[in-house]
């Protein structure tokens, strides 16, 4: 069975301790790891099926708080541990070929008038802005928590592909601008 990151981030969960799908997804919300994995309460329950059915992770037992609907929990099996490490060995060996959409919208944006795309790089560049300032106020917070740094090494990442990220757009806004970067203009129809 091919992982995907939602049932790594389930496996790592219960690595942690036993637990029912709602807290699951509330932890990773509490965790901002909807910024990393595409997060909806649907999609985790399947995927906790799955991970089931696939004997990754068991049942423990089922428990209700007064009129709330009943809640299983569950826990990692020995085989769910040895795929989710297997899963982390793999992408951290080396570069995983992900498919991300931005770059093909780069690829056509000769297709829009110059202006237009520097004014839509420069709505990414505020979005990325607010996206720098949310990270480093989570690594801030990490920090004076004294949460060990392996725990948040993701929120370094991203800052990092962030930080590249709007440096490199802010070029090539610029380079727009002055001409440096042509621009040939079609006709719209």
């Amino acid at each position: 069975m091919a992982l995907t990151p939602l049932a790594v981030g389930i496996l790592a969960l219960l690595a942690e301790r036993p637990m029912h799908p709602y807290e699951m997804y509330s932890l990773m919300l509490d965790r901002r790891q909807d910024r990393l994995v595409k997060l909806r309460p649907g999609s985790l329950y399947h995927t906790v099926d799955r991970l089931c059915r696939d004997k990754l992770i068991q049942a423990t037992g089922t428990e209700r708080a007064g009129a709330r609907p009943e809640r299983t929990t569950y826990e990692i099996t020995a085989a769910g541990e040895d795929a989710m490490h297997g899963w982390i060995r793999q992408t951290l060996s080396g570069p995983y070929e992900e498919f991300p959409r931005f770059p093909v919208a780069l690829t056509e944006a000769h297709n829009l008038p110059r202006d237009e795309v520097v004014q839509l790089l420069s709505a990414h560049l505020e979005t990325i802005d607010q996206d720098i300032e949310v990270l480093e106020s989570g690594g801030s917070l990490a920090r004076t928590r004294s949460v060990p740094e392996m725990y948040w090494l993701d929120v370094d990442y991203v800052l990092a592909m962030r930080r590249a990220q709007r440096r490199w757009i802010a070029d090539t806004i610029e380079r727009i601008k002055t001409g440096d970067l042509p621009w040939l203009t079609k006709p719209q129809h």
